[in-house]
């Protein structure tokens, strides 16, 4: 049976950012990716932020890696000729009994690390977007957009010419832990098995069920997976807004906001809706509800002026009701298995995160 030093599962961000890190480190990687092309789903179903770190627990490894994660994301798409924009982000009040949470956000950002805050009162708000109506705002200047699918790429050329292989149609069927390594049984054209020392499971949406195909691993260690739906929908012609808009979030969700593209499109998304299937279809029905959130902070929008433009499903491990669940990077002491690294819940901030998370997986498993 053929070896190899590394197999990663799953070729989006997350495992392209992983692959990387191990080339980089002179390792041997195999990637394997289910579909055709990489960054299929999650990945290239977001809304292509930057995050600066505003909103996530201290100590949190969504908070960490995101700090760091934006930081080397700049670095890796200035160095790397990645398309990108350092937009800049309000967060907004639309009512009076939001600033004070909008206060304590800024505070909770800047315990993260977020040192380029500014608080707006609303004039100087609608001074930077004139259409904008809100109560208080703050600026994050450091959030960006980036074309995530040339980030992809680039991932994926950079691991390649260190020598690592991305293996397209390839799902991963199963596999065992065994005393001379972790097995993993291969589908597609070209059917196959490899053992290897190192497992990393960045499979997102499939990782849950990766890791209850593999012989060995205590199920006990798989969190429960749950799928958020998103839809988005677009304005047509140039955006009326030149920053990303954000209003106030509403528990774990962000709310309905305003997203930019590098060519200067404005779209809104994603709304919340928890779904048992994996179902791409963009809900026209709640073209009305969008409209409604977005009056808050927007209201001169038109009737009729949403256009349905795609879906995004996130694999969360936490359910409707839950509080919002860290990043789970699942190491051998969690499982008792070596060399085995399961990355579950990885959603938003995953794509900012993604170069940080990346180094982390990278030192875990001693590479």
């Amino acid at each position: 049976m053929d070896r190899v030093e590394c197999i990663v599962i799953g070729g989006g961000v997350i495992g392209l950012a992983v692959a990387r890190a191990l080339a980089r480190r002179g390792k041997e990687v195999v990637v394997l990716e289910r579909h055709a092309v990489i960054g299929s789903e999650t990945s290239s179903r977001n809304s292509g932020v930057i995050h600066a770190g505003l909103y996530y627990p201290a100590d949190s490894l969504r908070a960490r890696f995101c700090v760091a994660g934006r930081h080397a994301l700049y670095d890796f798409c200035a160095s790397h000729g990645v398309s990108h924009a350092k937009v800049g982000k309000l967060v907004v009040a639309t009512e009076e009994d939001q600033l004070e949470p909008l206060d304590a956000l800024i505070e909770r950002a800047r315990g993260n690390g977020v040192d380029d805050l500014e608080r707006l009162d609303p004039q100087e708000a609608c001074a930077l977007e004139p259409l904008l109506v809100c109560r208080g705002a703050f600026l994050s200047p450091s959030t960006g957009i980036v074309d995530v699918h040339e980030y992809m790429l680039a991932l994926e050329g950079e691991a390649q010419s260190l020598g690592a292989l991305v293996a397209l149609e390839s799902p991963c069927l199963g596999g065992a832990v065994t005393d001379g390594g972790i097995r993993i049984d291969i589908g597609g054209r070209d059917p196959a098995s490899l053992v290897a020392q190192i497992v990393v499971n960045a499979a997102g949406l499939g990782a849950q069920e990766v890791a209850r195909n593999i012989e060995g691993l205590d199920f006990a260690h798989i969190p429960p997976l749950h799928y958020a739906k998103g839809n988005y929908f677009s304005l047509t012609g140039p955006s009326p807004f030149s920053h990303l808009i954000y209003p106030m979030p509403s528990g774990a969700w962000l709310g309905v906001h305003v997203g930019l593209d590098l060519g200067n499109r404005c779209r809104f998304g994603p709304d919340l809706h928890w779904v048992d299937n994996i179902d791409y279809d963009v809900d026209i029905a709640e073209a009305g509800n969008f409209a409604a959130s977005i009056r808050r902070y927007y209201p001169a929008l038109g009737d009729d002026a949403l256009q349905p433009d795609y879906t995004g499903i996130r694999p969360k491990i936490y359910g409707p009701g839950q509080q919002a669940a860290d990043f789970m990077v699942q190491c051998v002491d969690t499982h008792g298995i070596d060399g085995l690294v399961n990355l579950f819940g990885i959603e938003s901030p995953g794509l900012t995160s993604s170069l940080a998370l990346a180094e982390e997986v990278a030192d875990r498993v001693g590479a």
